[in-house]
């Protein structure tokens, strides 16, 4: 797993913050009452609020540090429990649960199919798969955290593989959401005139680390300073559609097991 890409709250981050939240809200209605798992829930900041809905609620990562964290930070919800494991597989019986998310995880991995499949497994009869990843399409420079990321026929082909009946949806948000995330491309493809041999895309991700960190703090600092009222982007900027996918910023699954 390409590891160490987790939430940052700082208010320069607050558009991705805003966009990565808004599935664990669209996912409420799915979860409300029943027995769920987050894969990939970092320190839990999105399988906290699942837990205020659900019957219980179980957060997986791979790093049990974060988890200690996780655990003492949110110890006051008795229905959430948390546990480690490197997916797949996933640290849980099989036919345990009735609905599994997955918000921008299954591009950290190496066996994604694999990693499908084990949601399958854990998945109890009619249970549901919730899952975003970002579309590839919309990416201007490569991520060194992330092992691959999907095309919207990528993701459909793997998906029924293992789930007969899936729906693939584009997460698109409204005219500041885009007006930010055009201003950070602008600014992106300004520092990839420094890379014209594009060397950034088969260059160990190990050396891409810590500029890339560097560059995208520097990057979100100065778009907050040039429009403060990224600050009012709310997750209700953001919203599902079926129109115009390849230009949506995520890729956005709901796939149910018979």
């Amino acid at each position: 797993m390409a590891d160490r890409e987790r939430p940052s709250f700082e208010d320069s981050n607050n558009v991705t913050v805003q966009r990565c939240f808004f599935a664990y809200e669209y996912a409420k209605p799915y979860v409300e009452g029943k027995t769920t798992a987050d894969i990939g829930c970092a320190d839990g900041y999105g399988t906290q609020y699942l837990a205020d809905f659900t019957k219980t609620t179980v957060g997986v990562d791979y790093s049990e540090e974060t988890l200690v964290e996780a655990r003492k930070k949110h110890a006051a919800k008795t229905n959430l429990t948390f546990k480690s494991g490197s997916v797949p597989p996933i640290p849980l019986e099989s036919e345990s649960v009735e609905v599994v998310t997955a918000f921008q995880f299954i591009e950290h991995i190496h066996d994604r199919l694999g990693f499908i499949k084990d949601v399958h497994r854990i998945l109890k009869p009619g249970g549901v798969f919730l899952c975003s990843t970002p579309n590839i399409k919309m990416s201007i420079a490569r991520n060194p955290f992330h092992v691959h990321e999907y095309t919207f026929d990528e993701m459909k082909s793997e998906m029924a593989k293992v789930f007969p009946d899936f729906e693939i949806l584009g997460v698109q948000g409204n005219a500041a959401v885009n007006k930010y995330y055009d201003d950070n491309a602008k600014w992106a493809k300004k520092i990839l005139r420094l890379d014209p041999l594009g060397l950034h895309k088969i260059i160990p991700a190990s050396w891409l680390v810590a500029p890339y960190n560097f560059l995208t703090t520097i990057m979100r600092k100065n778009l907050k300073e040039q429009n403060n009222d990224t600050l009012n982007i709310t997750t209700k900027d953001f919203f599902l559609t079926k129109e115009n996918l390849d230009n949506t910023w995520d890729i956005f699954v709901i796939a149910r097991k018979k």
